[in-house]
């Protein structure tokens, strides 16, 4: 789906009755993983929460009879030979106020924090940030990240990727839509466009 600044995207129809249910971006991928590994088709998701759904305008009700569909990517990483599925965002960080962080999103809120202000769920990319800025411009940036003004910044690389591979200096904890899958130091990260039909 090609999608410009300030164009609508998602229809009005009726939820099919086969579709899942997800209350988080979690559980979003753990049902987009169980049919990748099973090699079958990933069933439509009725989305109820999480930072994906804020990013498409969900207000955390559930999609009944009707709702909007919106088809969206899937990000997938390889971790020490392992497969992940993340439908948000993926964080590689020892902590948010020191040290490298790499966040690969494809929604634009982690929490409150409107991280990455041009994330869009269905463009067929992730927005890739990577910086280690000082303390004081974190605290700064951090005090902006709710309205997505702490970007651009000279010490903070922001690109769009389908696929990117990043070498970490040491072990680092990685997050997948804010679950830990434990530390890492290499990640071969690709987005699957257009993977599920969500509804909200």
């Amino acid at each position: 789906m090609n999608v410009r600044k300030g164009e609508d995207w998602g229809e009005r129809g009726d939820v099919p009755a086969d579709a899942a249910s997800a209350r988080s971006d979690r559980e979003i991928a753990e049902i987009a993983a169980e049919h990748r590994r099973a090699n079958r088709p990933i069933p439509p998701v009725v989305v109820t929460g999480g930072d994906l759904a804020r990013t498409l305008g969900g207000r955390g009700e559930a999609a009944t009879g009707t709702g909007t569909l919106a088809t969206v990517d899937l990000g997938a990483v390889l971790v020490d030979g392992k497969l992940h599925w993340f439908v948000a965002h993926l964080i590689a960080r020892r902590s948010w106020l020191r040290g490298r962080v790499v966040v690969a999103a494809n929604a634009a809120f982690v929490g409150d924090w409107n991280i990455a202000p041009r994330a869009h769920p269905g463009d067929g990319r992730l927005d890739l940030l990577d910086g280690d800025p000082s303390l004081g411009d974190r605290l700064k940036a951090r005090r902006r990240m709710s309205t997505g003004t702490h970007l651009p910044h000279p010490a903070i690389s922001v690109r769009r990727v389908e696929a990117v591979q990043i070498d970490l200096d040491r072990p680092t904890p990685i997050h997948l839509d804010g679950h830990s899958i434990g530390p890492a130091r290499s990640l071969s990260i690709r987005v699957e466009p257009n993977a599920i039909d969500v509804w909200i």
